[in-house]
C-alpha cells in the first residue's frame, strides 16, 4: 500500500572417559607390577626349594588381584554417582528448578512434589519414560524446548494434572499422541512447533484440553491439516500453525474452533490460502500471514454466505507482493466486512504501482479499513512507479497511517490533499527533511490531522519545521524526537492548536521561547538541559528525564502541573516545601538521581507515608549517592547517626564540654599554681635561648639586688646608702634605676645578673608573696645556678619558716638548705657587723 509514497530504493567426538583398564595398567594399578614382585618371590622360593612358600605366594598373588579389581569397581561406581544429571539441576525455595543448557541426557531423578516449575531446555534428553515425572504432582510449568527428545511414553505426563504450561517445541518427535495430553486437564499453554511430525496424530489430540488458551503446532515437516485436528477446542487466545510446506488442507478444518483471538499461519505457497481464509472468516479476530510468496496469488470467488466476518485486523509479515497479486489481495480483503486495520511488516512490493482502480475502490465502502501500517517496506522498482492517483479513492477513508523504517522522503502534496479523513500519521525512522516536509504538508493537506510523528528523520531546524507545518490547522500533537536540532532559536511559529510536543533526544542545550506557551504536554527528555526557567501556564505533564538539572523546576512556572517525570538528572534532594508548592501535582517520578541523604531529606521522605501516592517508582528507584557509607542503599532504608543528624547540638555539647574542661583546668592551675609554672617555664626557655657569656664577661655592677617592692624602703634607704656610700663604694644594680626602658623585663633581669659580680636576694614574707618580681627574679636565676657558682647572697630581712616557702620556690628552698644566709639583726648594736659581713660576701 505504500505506492502512494516516494521512497528511496534500498541498497542492497566420542573421547573416552578418563580412567579405564588401559589407564590403570599404565599407572601400575593392575597386577602386572604384582606379578613382577611375584616373579622375584618365585625365584627366591625356587632358590630355597620350598613348596609351602609357593602355595603362600599363589595365595598372596590372588588376593592382590582381587583387591585391585575391587578398587577398580569402586572407582567406576564413584564416577556413576557423580553423574552431571544430578549435579546440574538448581532449585529455589519457590520450587522453580532450572537445568537449561547443561548437557543432561535424561530427566534428573529425585524430583519431588515441591517442584512447581522445571526448565530442561537445550539438553540431550532423547527419551521421557513413564516414571520420570511421576512424582511431580504439583508441577505447573514444564519447558523441554530443544532438548533432543525422540520419544515420549504414553503415560509420561499422567501425574501432571496441575500442569499449566508445556513447551515441547523444536525436538525430534516423529508423531504426537493424544494420551500425552489427556491427563493435562489444567493445560493453558502448549507449544509443539518445530518437531518432525507430518500430521497432528490419528486421533484428536486436544479433545480433553478444554482450558487451552495458547496453542502452537506444526513445522516444516507438517504437510497435512485435517478436520479432526482441532476437535474439542472452542476458544483460543492465540493459535500459531506452521504449515510452511502444506500439501493437503481439508476444508473446514478450523471451523471447529468457534473463537480465535489471534491466528498466526506460516504458509510458503498460497494454494490453500482461499480455503483457509473461508474457514477463519467467522471465528478469527486477528489474522496474521507469515513468510508467504504472493507474487502469483489469484483469488477465486469464495463460497461465503452473507454472515458478517469477525476479522478486524490482518497482518502480512515477510510476504512478497506484485501489482497483480495486490489486486487479488484486495478482493480477498473485501470478504472481511468488519476489517478495520491492515498491516504490512517487512514485505516486498515487486511492481510499479499498476493497480486496478476499480479494485481499490472496494476498500472504500462503509465500515472499511481505517488503519494502515507499513514497517520496513521494500519497493525495488519504485523509480518506475506510475501515477499514485489509483489509490486516491481508498486513501480518502483512512484515519490512521503508519509508515515506519521505509526510507520515505516525500509524500506528494496531491496525495496529502486526498487524505481528508487522516487523523494520525506516523513517519518514524525515515528520510524526511524540512523542504520536502513543507511540500507534503502543503495548503489543504491532511485537513483532519491531529497527530503527526516524525521521530528519527533528518530534520535539523526547529524554525523551518514549525513553518512547514503551519498549514495543519487541526494539529494538536507533534513528535519530532531523535532528530538533529541541537540548538533552539529564540522564536518559532507552530500550528495554533498544538498541545503536545516531543523534543526528546535532540541534543538541546537550552530552551527558549520557541516552545509555544499553549502546550499541555512537553517532553524534553534525554537532552543536555541544565535549567528550566520558562513559564507554561497550561502545561499539565512535563517529561524532562535524562538531563543535567540540579533541582526541581520552580512551581511558579508550572501552576497546573499534574505529572512531572525528572529521573536520571543530577538532583541531590527535594523538600516538602517544593512538593507542596505544586498544588495539583499527582505523579512525581524523580528516581535514579544522585541523592544526598542528609538528615533533613531522610526525615522528610521517611516520615511522609503519603509520598508513596505521589512518587512513581518509590522506593526501588530512589537510592542514596552520599554519604559514602549509605551509597547504594534505598532512601527508604538509609539511616544516619545522631552526630550526623544533630550536628549543631553535638558541636554545642562539645563546646560546652571544652568550656567546662577549660574551667576545670583553670581551677586546677589556680589551685596548684599552674600559671606560675608556665610563666617560669617560658622565662626559663627564654633564658636558655639567650647565648651564654664568656667566663671573662664584662662586670658593670658589684651586685644585682632582687627585692620586693614592699621592702624598697629598707633597700633604698639603708642598704644602698650603706654600700654605695662606703669607701670604696659598691655599685649596685636596682631594677627601678638601672633597667633599660622598653626592654623586656626578663632580658633586663638576665643582662643585669650577667653584668653583676653577685646577686643579692632580700628575702621576706613580701618576697615570697610577690606575683611577679620575686617569682620572676628567682626563676630567672636558673642560669646562674646552672653554672654552679656562688654568686647568690641571701639576706633574710625577717624570719621565714622554711615550711612557709611555697613548693614552687624549689630553687630558693634548695639554696636555703645548702647555703649560709645573712639575717638582718633587729638589735642596732649588731647591725655594723651585718654590713661588714655583707661587704665581705660581695667582694669575695
Amino acid at each position: 500500500m505504500v505506492p502512494f509514497l516516494l521512497v528511496r530504493e534500498h541498497h542492497a567426538s566420542g573421547a573416552a572417559r578418563p580412567g579405564g583398564w588401559g589407564q590403570l595398567r599404565s599407572r601400575g594399578w593392575l597386577h602386572e607390577s604384582s606379578m613382577t614382585e611375584a616373579g622375584k618371590n618365585e625365584a627366591y622360593l625356587q632358590e630355597h626349594s620350598t613348596c609351602r612358600a609357593k602355595r603362600l605366594l599363589n595365595h598372596w598373588t590372588m588376593s592382590r588381584t582381587l583387591w585391585t579389581l575391587w578398587t577398580l569397581g569402586a572407582i567406576i561406581s564413584l564416577g556413576k554417582e557423580e553423574s552431571p544429571d544430578q549435579m546440574s539441576l538448581s532449585c529455589d525455595p519457590m520450587g522453580v528448578c532450572t537445568g537449561s543448557s547443561r548437557s543432561l541426557s535424561s530427566i534428573p531423578s529425585g524430583l519431588t512434589a515441591a517442584v512447581k516449575s522445571l526448565d530442561l531446555s537445550n539438553n540431550k534428553i532423547a527419551y521421557i519414560g513413564n516414571t520420570d515425572l511421576q512424582t511431580c504432582v504439583s508441577l505447573k510449568v514444564l519447558v523441554l524446548k530443544s532438548s533432543g527428545i525422540h520419544r515420549i511414553d504414553k503415560d509420561a505426563f499422567s501425574s501432571l494434572g496441575n500442569l499449566v504450561h508445556l513447551d515441547l517445541s523444536y525436538n525430534y518427535l516423529p508423531n504426537l499422541s493424544s494420551s500425552w495430553f489427556r491427563p493435562l486437564s489444567s493445560l493453558q499453554y502448549l507449544n509443539l512447533l518445530g518437531n518432525h511430525y507430518k500430521e497432528l496424530g490419528e486421533a484428536p489430540l486436544f479433545s480433553q484440553s478444554t482450558h487451552l488458551q495458547v496453542l502452537r503446532v506444526g513445522s516444516i515437516y507438517t504437510t497435512k491439516i485435517q478436520k479432526k485436528d482441532f476437535v474439542g477446542l472452542t476458544f483460543l487466545e492465540e493459535l500459531e500453525i506452521d504449515a510452511s510446506n502444506l500439501q493437503s488442507y481439508e476444508p473446514k478444518s478450523l471451523t471447529s474452533i468457534s473463537n480465535i483471538s489471534h491466528l498466526i499461519f506460516h504458509l510458503k505457497q498460497p494454494l490453500f490460502l482461499p480455503a483457509i481464509y473461508v474457514d477463519l472468516l467467522n471465528s478469527v479476530e486477528y489474522f496474521e500471514l507469515r513468510q508467504t510468496d504472493l507474487y502469483s496469488f489469484h483469488c477465486p470467488e469464495l463460497p461465503v454466505g452473507e454472515t458478517n466476518s469477525s476479522i478486524k485486523k490482518i497482518t502480512f509479515r515477510s510476504v512478497g507482493i506484485s501489482d497483480r497479486s495486490f489486486n487479488d489481495i484486495v478482493r480477498l480483503l473485501d470478504y472481511a466486512s468488519e476489517l478495520l486495520e491492515l498491516e504490512f511488516d517487512e514485505c516486498t512490493l515487486n511492481g510499479v504501482g499498476d493497480f486496478d482502480p476499480s479494485v481499490i475502490r472496494i476498500l472504500k465502502g462503509p465500515n472499511k479499513v481505517e488503519t494502515v501500517v507499513f514497517r520496513r517496506l521494500h519497493i525495488p522498482q519504485f523509480y518506475l512507479f506510475h501515477d499514485l492517483s489509483t489509490i486516491y479513492t481508498f486513501a480518502g477513508a483512512v484515519k490512521r497511517i503508519t509508515i515506519e523504517s521505509s526510507r520515505v522522503f516525500l509524500v506528494p502534496c496531491s496525495f496529502s490533499q486526498h487524505l481528508k479523513s487522516l487523523e494520525y500519521l506516523d513517519l518514524s525512522e525515515n528520510l524526511m527533511v524540512e523542504e520536502y516536509l513543507r511540500n507534503s504538508a502543503c495548503e489543504g493537506a491532511w485537513p483532519s490531522l491531529q497527530t503527526l510523528i516524525l521521530r528519527q528523520n533528518h530534520l535539523t531546524s526547529l524554525e523551518k519545521t514549525g513553518d512547514a507545518l503551519l498549514a495543519l490547522k487541526n494539529l494538536t500533537s507533534l513528535d519530532i524526537s531523535k532528530n538533529g536540532f541541537q540548538t533552539m532559536p529564540k522564536a518559532c511559529r507552530w500550528p495554533e492548536k498544538m498541545k503536545y510536543l516531543n523534543l526528546s533526544s535532540v541534543r538541546l542545550q537550552w530552551l527558549t521561547r520557541c516552545i509555544p506557551e499553549t502546550l499541555e504536554i512537553l517532553d524534553v527528555s534525554n537532552n543536555n538541559l541544565n535549567s528550566f526557567h520558562f513559564t507554561f501556564p497550561q502545561l499539565r505533564e512535563l517529561y524532562i528525564s535524562q538531563n543535567k538539572l540540579l533541582t526541581l523546576p520552580d512551581s511558579i512556572l508550572l501552576p497546573v502541573l499534574l505529572v512531572l517525570r525528572i529521573t536520571r538528572n543530577t538532583i541531590t534532594s527535594f523538600s516538602k516545601e517544593q512538593l507542596v508548592s505544586f498544588q495539583k501535582l499527582r505523579t512525581l517520578e524523580v528516581g535514579e538521581n544522585k541523592f544526598i541523604c542528609s538528615c533533613e531529606f531522610l526525615s522528610f521522605t521517611q516520615g511522609q507515608p503519603a509520598l508513596t501516592q505521589v512518587l512513581d517508582g518509590w522506593p526501588e528507584n530512589y537510592l542514596c549517592d552520599s554519604p559514602s557509607h549509605v551509597r547504594g542503599q534505598r532512601v527508604q532504608d538509609a539511616h544516619l547517626s545522631v552526630a550526623e543528624c544533630h550536628r549543631t547540638a553535638v558541636v554545642s555539647a562539645v563546646c560546652c564540654a571544652l568550656l567546662l574542661f577549660s574551667l576545670l583546668i583553670g581551677a586546677l592551675c589556680r589551685r596548684f599554681h599552674g600559671l606560675w609554672y608556665m610563666k617560669m617555664t617560658w622565662a626559663w626557655l627564654q633564658a636558655k635561648r639567650k647565648p651564654r657569656k664568656a667566663p671573662n664577661r664584662e662586670i658593670c655592677y658589684d651586685a644585682f639586688v632582687s627585692y620586693s617592692e614592699r621592702d624598697s624602703q629598707w633597700v633604698e634607704n639603708l642598704m644602698v646608702q650603706e654600700l654605695e656610700n662606703f669607701n670604696p663604694p659598691f655599685k649596685l644594680c636596682l631594677h627601678k634605676r638601672d633597667f633599660v626602658p622598653g626592654k623586656w623585663i626578663v632580658d633586663n633581669i638576665i643582662d643585669s645578673i650577667e653584668k653583676s659580680h653577685k646577686a643579692v636576694f632580700v628575702l621576706s614574707e613580701n618576697f615570697v608573696k610577690s606575683e611577679w618580681c620575686k617569682y620572676e627574679l628567682d626563676f630567672s636565676h636558673f642560669r646562674l645556678f646552672d653554672e654552679n657558682n656562688d654568686a647568690a647572697i641571701l639576706i633574710l630581712l625577717e624570719p621565714i619558716e622554711k615550711k612557709a616557702i611555697p613548693q614552687r620556690f624549689c630553687k630558693l628552698r634548695k639554696i636555703m638548705n645548702t647555703k649560709t644566709y645573712l639575717e638582718w639583726p633587729a638589735d642596732e648594736a649588731q647591725q655594723p657587723g651585718f654590713w661588714l659581713n655583707l661587704r665581705a660576701a660581695i667582694k669575695s
